[in-house]
């Protein structure tokens, strides 16, 4: 699996401010409507039930909001760098400015499953989270997101 594969190009963006994990949760929803047709109130409760569950913020500045959801069809990225870093119950403790977020069909174990390693081992890479850091143009992050998952295929 290739981040290619599971991220559009206008599902890259960065967003200059954001006040709280529920905001965050209605760009993600917005972004998924625009970009791959999926109602945002769907999607924005999705992510919040699965949040209740546990914090998706993994450390170091990241988080991976994940959740399934009825009527997708495969398994579909969303990532935002965002340049005031926001708290997020991480695990660290830290704020997060790297969000990818994966929306998976309700019954995609596997596959949702191989997309959140994927992901997770991508953002593992300092020198990658970095390069996002660095940069605040969606198609210069959409250019750094893909060419690492091809280069990381598992």
């Amino acid at each position: 699996m290739q981040l290619s594969k599971i991220l559009l190009s206008n599902a890259v963006k960065s967003i200059a401010s954001c006040t709280s994990k529920k905001r965050l949760f209605h760009d993600i929803g917005e972004m998924a409507e625009t970009c791959y047709g999926l109602k945002p109130s769907a999607v924005i409760d999705a992510l919040i039930e699965r949040e209740n569950l546990g914090p998706t913020g993994v450390g170091h500045g990241v988080a991976l909001p994940h959740a399934r959801l009825a009527g997708v069809d495969d398994v579909k990225g969303i990532f935002l760098r965002l340049e005031k870093p926001l708290y997020f119950d991480a695990v660290d403790r830290q704020p997060v400015d790297l969000v990818f977020a994966l929306i998976a069909p309700e019954n995609a174990g596997v596959d949702h499953l191989k997309a959140l390693a994927l992901v997770s081992r991508t953002f593992r890479d300092a020198s990658i989270c970095a390069k996002l850091r660095a940069n605040s143009d969606p198609v210069t992050l959409f250019t750094i997101l893909t060419s690492v998952g091809s280069s990381q295929a598992a």
